[in-house]
């Protein structure tokens, strides 16, 4: 009976343990993952705007299969916000600690954004216009502008706003040895730098004189490192020729 009694404590689920109930909860959340794909290429495909109807076409299952795993629309749309913000926060990641020098890492942060919302702008917007689901506009727009981290009706872009807030403030700070809140409230400022240059553009690309990705992306890491000031002044026929050296703050090596 002693050596039973062992074996069982060694390897047996214990009481409090139910294998259905963690191979349910397993394939509840690989279904969700699945559901979000399908939602994220109806979006890419159809819009922002599309419908539970052509999202649920896209899964091959129907809305009520849908709202078993979401509650509503308003649900799917976090929950695919947090998958595309989770990617995005990635690979801005990698390419910042992939840099060889901080003003190198502000630049690679700057395009790897610029190149995400490029790849998919509907999904882009699908996430991050709130008034994408009809009746959460005001409530999001709230949180978002209160910086609340995302919970229940509010998108996740708060969440992400602030982890990249703390990405792009260590190679600034790295490079001008300024106090922690003045690096934080100067990252602040150019993650919305940023992101505003970015939406402009996505509304902007193909037209005359508008700039390629590449291009923007050059010119957004100089004017945020030396200052649209200090970079501009040294260029008034608007050449966008990179920052000189003695313009430009130096670098940490």
């Amino acid at each position: 009976m002693g050596t039973a009694a062992g074996t069982r404590g060694r390897g047996q689920p214990g009481p409090s343990t139910d294998g259905r109930s963690t191979r349910w909860d397993e394939h509840r959340a690989a279904r969700r993952a699945e559901l979000i794909r399908a939602a994220s290429k109806a979006v890419h495909r159809g819009g922002p705007g599309v419908s539970m109807d052509e999202i649920a076409a896209a899964s091959g299952t129907s809305k009520s299969i849908i709202y078993r795993y979401f509650d509503d629309k308003t649900g799917l749309q976090i929950a695919l916000g947090a998958a595309v913000v989770g990617q995005m926060h990635d690979a801005l990641t990698q390419a910042a600690e992939a840099a060889e020098t901080p003003r190198r890492a502000l630049r690679a942060m700057v395009g790897v954004y610029l190149e995400m919302i490029e790849s998919s702008p509907n999904v882009y917007y699908f996430v991050t216009r709130t008034s994408a689901v009809a009746g959460t506009e005001e409530a999001a727009g709230v949180a978002l502008a209160a910086g609340h981290v995302a919970t229940g009706s509010q998108a996740p872009l708060a969440a992400f706003l602030d982890s990249v807030i703390e990405l792009v403030a260590e190679p600034f700070a790295r490079a001008t040895d300024v106090p922690p809140a003045d690096a934080a409230a100067w990252a602040a400022g150019a993650v919305g730098f940023v992101r505003g240059a970015g939406e402009w553009w996505l509304a902007h690309r193909g037209r005359p004189g508008t700039p390629d990705r590449d291009q923007l992306t050059e010119r957004v890491a100089a004017w945020l490192w030396a200052g649209p000031v200090g970079v501009l002044s040294q260029n008034p026929g608007g050449s966008h020729r990179p920052p000189t050296s003695s313009s430009a703050p130096k670098e940490s090596r």
